[in-house]
């Protein structure tokens, strides 16, 4: 059997075992043009790997969320060899760089550690090497804007249905002083920084107006939203497409998206998500059940062109 042969029957038999996770009459005929669909790297296998690039192609993926390091004295994309080797690896097997995250943010936090700044400019000059089009960076754990209670804990000061968490203001303060002098090189590169944390969108837009560049903007999570007790479809039409640089898919209740199980209500974000015409990239941050990754990967790259094309 020669190799092109070969190939065909193993993209055909992927394409079947897609087929035989959905319904047939659910995933045929569903137009795919513009659903560009990638994978977080920390959700295929090892951080800042370039090999994990066949890994996404066998899943059915269009591209990849790059990590630009895992530690201080670990940042492999400073590199130029590791650099290329992604660009060619992914030339090869046509898979995207959709952006580059500055995960250290969680553990050494922009709003306290000044060194962070230095990490934002590497997923920067990354993103800019790779072809991608933002970078995001996290606010979570020891960089939460929120003001913390107890351990965990958070002070909701909305007054209606959906949840609003009191702001600890020294630490925006620290924020958005430290992006008013990252913003400029980021506009000089295009890329977006992309501001992921556990706010609600209204409060991003006045720390967006505050940081005062139009290249900074929300990296929105679905399921984190969800889960912080926000009104997702809502945030996404007050956003708007031109404050979100791209988007997290997963749900916190199940590794399945659109499972009964669920707790993001898919449909009502699809509905919010065409209503603002957003046509960037889609990232999954699920990696399926234990053992079952590309089984069920595939199921989720299917149920998301379904549901978002």
């Amino acid at each position: 059997m020669n190799r092109n042969r070969r190939e065909f029957l193993r993209i055909a038999g992927a394409s079947l075992a897609v087929l035989s996770i959905q319904k047939k009459s659910e995933v045929l005929g569903i137009p795919t043009a513009g659903v560009k669909i990638g994978m977080c790297d920390w959700n295929l296998g090892p951080r800042c790997d370039p090999q994990q690039i066949l890994k996404a192609k066998d899943a059915l993926l269009d591209g990849i969320q790059v990590s630009v390091g895992t530690a201080p004295d670990n940042m492999p994309l400073r590199k130029k060899a590791v650099r290329d080797q992604y660009l060619r690896l992914g030339k090869q097997y046509g898979i995207s760089f959709c952006s580059v995250a500055a995960g250290l943010l969680n553990q050494i936090p922009l709003k306290s550690e000044p060194e962070t700044a230095v990490y934002v400019i590497d997923a920067l000059e990354a993103a800019s090497a790779l072809g991608a089009k933002n970078i995001l960076m996290a606010f979570f754990g020891k960089g939460d804007l929120r003001v913390e209670i107890a351990p965990e804990q958070y002070k909701n000061i909305g007054s209606g249905p959906f949840k609003e968490y009191e702001l600890d203001h020294i630490g925006v303060d620290r924020v958005v002083a430290a992006l008013k002098q990252i913003a400029p090189r980021a506009e000089d590169l295009g890329l977006a920084l992309g501001f992921e944390n556990t706010l609600t969108a209204k409060q991003n837009l006045e720390i967006i107006g505050r940081v005062g560049s139009k290249l900074f903007q929300v990296y929105y999570d679905v399921g984190n939203s969800t889960a912080y007790g926000y009104d997702v479809p809502t945030e996404l039409r007050l956003l708007g497409k031109d404050r979100i640089c791209e988007i997290h898919l997963k749900d916190w209740k199940t590794s399945m998206l659109g499972s009964p199980e669920g707790q993001v209500n898919f449909q009502n974000v699809a509905q919010a998500i065409k209503e603002i015409s957003y046509d960037k990239w889609f990232v999954l941050e699920t990696s399926g059940r234990k053992e079952h990754f590309l089984e069920d990967t595939r199921a989720n790259v299917a149920f998301a062109r379904r549901m978002l094309a």
